[in-house]
């Protein structure tokens, strides 16, 4: 079981986008996948439409003690999801005087009994208390990187901190890679950050560039994947080839 976080500081990179369809993309090719929503926004968990079914809990009362893992799971066309909600911001707050607060997600999908071939954790942007326990509970980090400048500003920080939760709280952690987002090859400062950052992180960066595209764009305010949404799109050929990369494993 490979359990890998999307993580990026700053938000509307795609990292959510990037979650659901790359657990989308590795269950149609046969593998067992469970999506974790870290993040108190709760963008996975609204863009699947899980809140109509009026669920009564979420991982905020797995973190809490109040549930257990198996509690919360939600069945969605061909994966499982733990879903969030904005009960979720106000976490940190309470968790952040119980003892080995970074180790209690994972504590708690350690005692659960879950059989999934991944288990995809979208993390909220920034860099607390939650993405700090979906970094303790992973074993590999994939970086969501919008291909424009801004987007290059902070990452200094983010490989800081991954540096601290290898040293400290995960020794087992590995950097899978980086995947470059809402690309558009018209554009040249788009090229030139893809150039960039394939010039100072070589391999790490995976092949896959996720081009910008209207129906990835479309498809959360239909509840669908990407696949469901429209699978002829550049966007679902984006993903099926990311995920197939990450199914090849991580890199060296």
């Amino acid at each position: 079981m490979r359990k890998i976080a999307f993580t990026n500081q700053k938000g509307g990179v795609g990292k959510t986008t990037t979650t659901i369809n790359t657990g989308a993309g590795l269950s149609k090719i046969g593998y067992k996948v469970l999506l974790i929503d870290m993040d108190p926004q709760a963008n996975l968990t609204y863009s699947l439409k899980i809140h109509s079914r009026k669920l009564n809990r979420n991982i905020y009362h797995v973190l809490s003690g109040k549930a257990k893992v198996e509690d919360i799971i939600v069945h969605h066309n061909g994966f499982d999801i733990l879903p969030a909600s904005i009960d979720l911001s106000g976490a940190e707050m309470e968790l952040v005087n119980q003892p080995a607060r970074e180790h209690i997600l994972r504590e708690a999908l350690e005692s659960a009994n879950l059989d999934y071939d991944f288990i995809l954790l979208d993390c909220p942007p920034n860099l607390g208390l939650l993405t700090l326990n979906s970094f303790t509970a992973a074993d590999e980090l994939i970086i969501v990187l919008q291909t424009e400048y801004l987007a290059l500003h902070g990452l200094s920080k983010l490989i800081q901190l991954i540096k601290i939760v290898q040293k400290r709280l995960n020794p087992e952690l590995k950097m899978a890679g980086i995947v470059c987002t809402l690309f558009d090859n018209r554009k040249k400062l788009n090229r030139e950050v893809v150039e960039h950052i394939r010039d100072y992180f070589g391999k790490k960066v995976f092949k896959t560039v996720i081009r910008d595209n209207v129906a990835l764009a479309e498809a959360p305010s239909h509840h669908k994947t990407i696949f469901d949404y429209d699978g002829e799109s550049h966007g679902a050929k984006d993903y099926a080839m990311l995920a197939y990369e990450i199914r090849n494993g991580a890199k060296p």
